[in-house]
């Protein structure tokens, strides 16, 4: 696991627990080179990210009692692939983000300055 910093190389705070959320189900957005997808971004769901998710062929919202997925709601938290944030920022449909929460590897992806306006968590 690379080292639990967030987008500020603070130490990374925890994303969400209910459900429980992260690549290796730790509560945390943190990663690793078998992180494929990058689930880094810690984010505030919304019904409108999780219909256009669902659009996007990838259904939030649906429980998978098969994979321990209980489906997410509007106002869980979540971590979610840097690059599928980007592709809905670049769609007008990101949801808030988390900067505390959201770990360093993100910015491979996804410039801080955009992370920025959707930012719950700062002034």
């Amino acid at each position: 696991m690379d080292d639990s910093l967030n987008v500020f190389d603070e130490p990374l705070l925890p994303c969400g627990t209910d459900p429980i959320t992260g690549f290796f189900r730790d509560g945390c957005c943190n990663t690793s080179d078998a992180d494929l997808g990058s689930h880094t971004v810690c984010i505030k769901v919304s019904q409108g990210f999780l219909e256009y998710s669902r659009f996007q062929g990838n259904d939030l919202s649906t429980p998978m009692p098969d994979f321990g997925f209980p489906g997410l709601n509007p106002g869980d938290s979540w971590c979610l692939c840097a690059a599928r944030w980007l592709q809905a920022y670049e769609q007008n449909m990101a949801p808030k983000v988390y900067l505390t929460r959201t770990h360093k590897r993100a910015l491979e992806i996804v410039p801080l300055e955009k992370l920025k306006e959707f930012a719950v968590d700062i002034n």
